[in-house]
């Protein structure tokens, strides 16, 4: 596999140039030399399926149409091209070029990878980390409120919403019978073999350390039958001490219909750049990517297979089609906003969030955060509709936007700032202590 993407890789930079540069040609050696040498060996030919797999992927590229959308990631990748940027893993081309430069080791990453912070600890930990981090968290607040903890692990590690929400209304229900008949003993006592309390409760994460929590003590009771056929099973049994506490009851009822999953907050890794030409280039580890290398490695593959037949048949809805099935890959984007003065701020986003995260995420960034401002993606067009999701319009995995001012507004601020003989840059003053350079 590597040498069959060595190949292609070579047989693209022998057939193409980048922006400003002429096809290359081997170098001539000084006369001399070459009369007293051997002609060299000619340059070995790449394999016929190389050669299919690199004309269909720059076939497909040519046929990319241009997106709709008013911020298209499309544009931009093609005006990066222009301008000597890296290409992209936007597309199927630009994840399998992302993979051949893999194969010689890319460059740095513009970020190192996806963190998120854990609400109960204000941890950082990287993705494949997050959920050992919450279990530990949880763990360790069990000391502290075991009842609380208990229904933090019922809502967060049962991943099948529907049995959650069966789940805890059943188990709320043996609480509310409880409350509203102490005077009943049968309501005191769940059998652990029952059928409902199986297939709803005792199947998920974490309800035997809430009845435990809650009051309930495990015991061994006899059950009632007809002669030989009497035995014993186990049940949860209410402490006598809960009878005088029911009002605590009633309360772990409400918190327990309440409660919600803990989840961890994406971290933004909010960075400020210095002014830069390599703003436009992204270079994006494999947190950003739905798909696993191996597995962009065989879908490439298929589709290599079938790229060329394909793209006669296809409609352009249907190309459009493909490319929104392609943006619903990503589950998360890299953005960056060039302000006026050329400083740039850098933020991680899921893929799925609205245009207005940004624009709060923008505004939470600035000195005086009242003042109007306009984003606009690739090709200078507006973000006019905050509610669209960034991979609805085109700005994953990766996106360079560019920050317009109120004119008025502007010309009133700079003349106030005049007077008082002092620029300010229009970020905050900690953000411009922690500038970085990009390379």
């Amino acid at each position: 596999m590597r040498k069959f993407f060595q190949e292609i890789k070579a047989d693209l930079k022998f057939k193409t140039a980048g922006p400003g540069q002429k096809l290359s040609e081997p170098s001539r050696a000084p006369r001399e030399k070459a009369k007293a040498e051997t002609a060299p060996k000619p340059r070995r030919a790449p394999t016929d399926e190389a050669q299919r797999a690199a004309a269909a992927a720059l076939a497909r590229l040519e046929l990319k149409p241009k997106a709709k959308a008013p911020c298209s990631s499309q544009d931009a990748i093609k005006s990066q091209g222009r301008s000597g940027a890296a290409e992209l893993p936007g597309s199927s081309f630009g994840a399998w070029f992302y993979l051949l430069q893999e194969e010689e080791g890319a460059a740095a990453p513009s970020v190192s990878g996806i963190y998120f912070i854990c609400p109960l600890t204000g941890a950082v930990v990287r993705k494949d980390q997050k959920e050992k981090q919450l279990r530990e968290a949880i763990q360790a607040y069990s000391s502290v409120d075991p009842v609380a903890a208990s229904i933090m692990e019922i809502q967060t590690f049962n991943k099948d919403r529907e049995k959650v929400r069966a789940c805890v209304e059943t188990m709320a229900k043996y609480l509310d019978n409880i409350y509203l008949h102490p005077e009943e003993e049968k309501y005191r006592k769940i059998k652990l073999q029952n059928k409902v309390f199986q297939e709803r409760i005792s199947c998920l994460e974490g309800t035997h350390k809430f009845f435990q929590a809650v009051g309930f003590e495990t015991k061994t009771l006899p059950v009632p039958g007809q002669g030989k056929n009497s035995g014993t099973e186990e049940f949860y049994v209410l402490k006598e001490e809960m009878l005088s506490r029911l009002e605590e009851l009633k309360e772990h009822r409400e918190q327990l219909l309440s409660s919600e999953p803990v989840r961890a907050r994406l971290h933004r890794q909010l960075t400020v750049f210095r002014p830069s030409p390599a703003a436009a280039r992204f270079d994006l580890p494999h947190d950003f990517f739905s798909l696993t290398a191996e597995e962009l490695r065989r879908e490439q593959r298929l589709r290599t297979e079938a790229v060329e037949k394909a793209a006669m048949l296809r409609t352009r809805a249907m190309r459009e089609k493909e490319e929104q099935r392609e943006m619903r890959r990503y589950n998360y984007t890299l953005l960056r906003v060039r302000f006026p003065d050329g400083y740039i701020l850098q933020g991680t986003f899921y893929a799925r969030e609205s245009v207005s995260v940004l624009y709060n995420f923008v505004r939470e960034a600035l000195r005086d955060d009242w003042l109007p401002f306009e984003l606009l993606g690739p090709g200078g067009l507006k973000l006019t509709d905050e509610n669209l999701a960034f991979n609805e319009c085109g700005l994953v995995p990766s996106a360079l936007l560019s920050l317009a001012w109120d004119a008025a507004v502007m010309a009133d601020v700079e003349a106030a700032q005049k007077e008082e003989e002092e620029q300010r840059c229009p970020l905050r003053p900690e953000l411009l202590d922690a500038a970085q350079t990009l390379s």
